[in-house]
């Protein structure tokens, strides 16, 4: 199984801020080590040393406005999701107020393949409402 340790992070969570030491396993996080807690027998596939960076978790914005379909002239799902990512954020949640507006579950459907294509962070999309929906 594929590990990679980060070692020597400062590391904000849970209001806490401290050096330590993250594994990661398959994807996820397996354990957050304080200083010197390693255990002597870990031997991750691959080590980052990240000493003198931070490491947090990525934040959720769950109120975004991409414009895809309909208003791509104002932004779009590709470069929106970038720079989020760029800006650390690593889930999003569009809103329905595109053109069309995103009122059916076919229209959702649509958005959901869009953001397959070409979203760059984790998504999901709304589903909005009208006085016939």
């Amino acid at each position: 199984m594929n590990s990679t340790l980060i070692r020597n992070a400062t590391i904000i969570n849970e209001g806490k801020i401290f050096k330590g030491s993250v594994l990661i396993k398959s994807s996820y996080i397996s354990e957050i080590y304080m200083p010197g807690k390693e255990p002597e027998n870990l031997s991750p596939t691959s080590i980052f040393d990240a000493n003198g960076k931070y490491l947090m978790p990525g934040v959720i914005d769950d109120h975004v406005h991409f414009r895809q379909p309909g208003l791509t002239h104002k932004a779009d799902i590709f470069t929106e999701s970038k720079a989020a990512v760029a800006g650390g954020i690593t889930s999003i949640m569009d809103m329905p107020n595109t053109i069309p507006q995103t009122t059916t579950q076919h229209l959702l459907k649509e958005k959901f393949e869009l953001g397959e294509r070409f979203c760059l962070a984790n998504y999901s999309f709304y589903i909005g409402a009208t006085h016939d929906s």
